[in-house]
């Protein structure tokens, strides 16, 4: 979906269309938060996501800022999956507006099916898709954001090493910016082209044995993973930014504790236990450290799980202000019926998240 979040409050609210709108936090610019979202017309002032409200604010005064509404955008996103679903059962999200859709099995031309489902997306949600076609994942994906917004793009086998040539390496899953520099100083690798050059030792030499294998793949437009319809959440996390710096570790036990509420409501509603408990702080300038602690079996017992996420905080060093705690339950394993949460044994009502 093309520029969701900020598409779906102007299709809500006509008098946007046109203007730069950015949705992110609590839609203050003048407060902590990121760019969840920026129009097309904000983007030209060059705002885009996880940039800071603020920077975004001194980039384009005059645009128009809106708090996030998940609800709003989850409402979206349910009946976009439904329309794809009515072309195949085959369908793979990977969050609120993207998914891939396996249509392998269907007789029609991949192009003109593409073109039938944009068509239905404008008319029954009125928005936009950018659609990419190709037989594996990587390559629909690429094709994808190759003429956003409203794009309609194929990238065939024969065609891959014409159209992913000249496409920077950062397009490729795997290279981030740590892995593009690393590529860039070592091996002058700037595009996915300059990447295929590169044998396979060289890559291995630099990146270990399997992640240089993989990127020897990619670039050549290989990629056997499946659609994947059902899948087991690694994680599961909450987080939060303060507006101010904290110093008092009271204030941060106390956010905490509340952040393991709400993550534990979220695995026990989604029928999982935790094993283990991340903490995670970043402090005022920016730096981030993670300390995380391994139960010795997945526990259905909330206060046991508060303590722990609770506990970590002694193992960071308190001399700065905070800017950010966040707590994570991993090691997730599929609840058994007849496992009762601790606090639902006692007569307790469970947490819910805020």
């Amino acid at each position: 979906m093309d520029a969701f979040f900020a598409a779906v409050e102007q299709l809500r609210r006509p008098e946007l269309r046109g203007k730069p709108v950015v949705v992110g936090g609590d839609g203050n610019p003048h407060r902590r938060g990121v760019v969840s979202t920026a129009s097309y017309e904000a983007r030209a002032y060059g705002i885009h996501s996880a940039m800071p409200l603020r920077t975004a604010y001194k980039r384009c005064p005059h645009a128009i800022f809106l708090p996030v509404d998940f609800t709003a955008y989850q409402e979206f996103s349910d009946r976009l999956r439904s329309i794809l679903r009515e072309y195949s059962p085959l369908v793979e999200p990977l969050s609120l507006d993207e998914a891939y859709v396996d249509i392998s099995h269907r007789s029609e031309d991949p192009v003109e099916l593409a073109r039938t489902i944009k068509q239905r997306i404008a008319a029954e949600l009125g928005l936009t898709a950018s659609v990419g076609i190709g037989p594996n994942k990587l390559l629909a994906k690429i094709a994808a954001n190759m003429h956003k917004p409203d794009g309609l793009t194929a990238i065939w086998e024969e065609e891959v090493e014409e159209k992913l040539r000249h496409l920077p390496a950062t397009a490729l899953w795997g290279i981030g910016p740590k892995t593009a520099a690393r590529l860039r100083e070592a091996l002058n690798v700037q595009t996915v082209g300059d990447l295929r050059r590169v044998p396979l030792e060289q890559l291995q030499e630099l990146l270990g044995p399997h992640h240089g294998e993989w990127l020897y793949h990619l670039c050549r437009g290989e990629d056997d993973s499946p659609v994947v319809t059902e899948w087991e959440p690694k994680s599961m996390s909450r987080e939060v930014t303060f507006q101010s710096d904290v110093r008092r570790r009271e204030t941060l036990l106390r956010v905490i504790r509340r952040l393991a509420e709400e993550v534990y409501a979220e695995v026990v509603d989604e029928g999982y236990l935790p094993r283990t408990v991340t903490l995670k702080v970043r402090y005022h300038n920016f730096r981030t450290h993670t300390r995380a602690q391994t139960l010795p079996e997945p526990t259905a017992d909330q206060e046991l799980l508060l303590r722990t996420a609770a506990g970590l905080l002694d193992r960071f060093t308190l001399d700065r202000p905070v800017r950010l705690v966040g707590v994570r339950f991993s090691n997730l394993v599929p609840r058994q019926r007849d496992v009762v949460p601790a606090d639902a044994a006692s007569g307790s009502p469970a947490a819910s998240a805020g």
